[in-house]
């Protein structure tokens, strides 16, 4: 009997370069096309198994984010855009493209979940980390990762893991889990750094405690430190856990030449976390784990270390 191997999903759609912060921000539309333009010059395209993502029901935000909070970015999109907080922004194609990756990414766990693929990618913007149940910030508009993990275990999951390496703490995921005992989150981020949350002592609260692991590295950090934390203190825990499904908030912004941090990670680095976050993933949750875009605002830092992300992912799967 020849065995099926599933492939790779890769999630992605064009409303998602349509949000338009405004000129000159960062988290801009080119992050997208720089990444489409690395994966279709270097061939790893053709390995992937390409979607299109669907739109977020607002009964699926609703599981992490208030109606308020959904009704307020809708209205600010709808009225041509404007400014959410000091440094969020929408446009008027903003609310499709949050609907879009949340969406995207609940598709991609739908489709690891039932098996057609064996893990994905979710090339998706606005992010998702930053955003709180009735509050929008550092360039998140709706918690993608969160929407994702709460739809996991409405699905009848048990235990869902969660590991952001964005260069930011998850200030959202973080609270809006930390309560929560099925739902583990592991941050691996710079210290001090925005948005000034994700201390070590963080480890969560009530029924939660004991489900949050943050692991601040100082700047000029590097692969050393980053992955020994990950080693040691990070993935102990995580196995201890035993999730049934794998998420990753995963942010490029550590990359050395990112302009927004002080952290000297390589696309090394991220092939390295990858591999261990799979090699996790096949022990505890049958290999099933969604990788998701946070950060990262050095287009060619990006587009690299998202296909040796990627490029792990798909080895993994053959």
């Amino acid at each position: 009997m020849i065995r099926r191997v599933s492939p790779t999903g890769f999630v992605y759609h064009p409303a998602c370069v349509a949000h338009d912060p405004g000129r000159g921000h960062p988290e801009r539309p080119d992050r997208l096309r720089a990444i489409e333009a690395r994966l279709a010059g270097s061939g790893l395209a053709q390995a992937l198994a390409r979607h299109a993502a669907r739109p977020a029901r607002i009964e699926e935000l609703e599981r992490v984010h208030g109606r308020a909070h959904v009704e307020h970015v809708c209205a600010a999109s709808a009225r041509g855009g404007g400014r959410l907080d000091g440094d969020t922004s929408v446009s008027a194609a903003s609310f499709e493209a949050a609907l879009r990756a949340a969406g995207g990414t609940l598709e991609a766990c739908e489709r690891v979940l039932a098996g057609t693929w064996s893990n994905a990618f979710v090339a998706v913007r606005p992010p998702g980390h930053h955003a709180e149940r009735d509050e929008a910030m550092g360039f998140c508009l709706f918690n993608n990762v969160a929407v994702a993990a709460a739809a996991l275990r409405a699905a009848g999951l048990a235990r869902v893991a969660i590991l952001d390496w964005d260069v930011h703490h998850g200030n959202g995921t973080q609270h809006l889990f930390e309560r929560d005992p099925s739902v583990f989150y592991a941050s691996l981020h710079q210290w001090p750094l925005y948005p000034g949350t994700g201390a070590a002592d963080e480890r969560g609260l009530g029924p939660g405690e004991g489900t949050t692991r943050n692991c601040p590295q100082p700047a000029g950090a590097g692969e050393r430190e980053w992955l020994g934390a990950l080693e040691r203190e990070i993935l102990p825990e995580l196995a201890a856990f035993a999730p049934e499904f794998v998420l990753i908030s995963a942010g490029f912004d550590a990359h050395r030449l990112d302009p927004l941090a002080a952290t000297n990670l390589t696309e090394h680095a991220y092939a390295e976390m990858s591999a261990r976050m799979l090699e996790l993933a096949a022990t505890h949750a049958s290999g099933r784990l969604v990788a998701v875009l946070e950060g990262g605002y050095h287009l060619e830092a990006l587009a690299a270390s998202v296909e040796t992300c990627l490029g792990a992912l798909v080895e993994h799967a053959r």
